[in-house]
């Protein structure tokens, strides 16, 4: 069985939990399932059509959030060196959830993420990590929106799921800044899935993603500030 059937035939697990330490898990649930229910409507409009956002696929990204909170919440630095282990499992629950009979089945999947993910020339973990470092210092909406950029960019950070665990990795950032996570709503799914798509267009290594990054940075940051919604954390303090 492939990886993609061994997804596409996990089973629903029961609700991640109502509440997060620190996300509100309910009304993040409650969004992406408004999004799956209307995406037939959405799909039309945007600059490129996508897959549906199917019942499985809110269940394994609603996994990843609970996971993102248990992070912050645990104050766990999820860009040190000693935890990069963390994004492929952020990775493997946007694709597979949490259970272990699914990814067993998606195992060489996994392992060929697990490889490209360290050994990605002109890209791969190192490239994400170092960016951050270089700009610890950038607002939290800017420095969210350019670590996704690297995600996605030519070599994109990971072989499937860039998009959805990106979208992790930035609610870390920001919920780390006590700020709320980037959740996709009917509100914003347009304009979110354009700029994703825009961004896989981009290459790393190339002379005009580091001429366009600043302005790229700020634009996608721009968008990410404007779609905070404080409805999505139960709590303001950052951890």
């Amino acid at each position: 069985m492939s990886a993609s059937e061994a997804i596409s035939r996990a089973p629903r697990p029961g609700p991640a939990g109502r509440d997060g330490a620190i996300l509100d898990l309910g009304a993040i649930e409650n969004s992406l399932r408004e999004v799956a229910r209307l995406f037939a409507d959405i799909n039309p409009f945007l600059d490129t059509a996508r897959d549906r956002l199917d019942p499985y696929a809110v269940d394994h990204l609603m996994s990843g959030y609970a996971f993102v909170d248990e992070l912050v919440a645990s104050k766990v630095d999820l860009f040190a060196y000693g935890n990069l282990r963390l994004f492929l499992e952020l990775n493997a629950r946007v694709l597979c959830g949490s259970d272990p009979a699914v990814r067993s089945e998606a195992s060489r999947h996994l392992a060929a993420t697990n490889k490209h993910f360290y050994e990605s020339a002109n890209g791969g973990i190192r490239d994400v990590i170092e960016w951050h470092g270089l700009h610890a210092k950038d607002p939290p909406f800017v420095r969210a929106a350019g670590v996704f950029i690297r995600i996605l960019s030519e070599p994109e950070l990971f072989i499937e799921g860039n998009h959805r665990t990106g979208a992790l990795v930035m609610s870390y950032i920001l919920v780390c800044a006590g700020h709320p996570p980037f959740v996709m709503t009917v509100g914003n799914a347009k304009a979110f899935l354009d700029w994703s798509g825009y961004l896989t267009t981009k290459h790393k290594a190339s002379a005009l993603l580091r001429f366009q990054m600043p302005w790229l940075k700020h634009r996608f940051g721009a968008f990410l500030e404007e779609s905070a919604n404080p409805q999505f954390l139960r709590s303001s303090t950052a951890a």
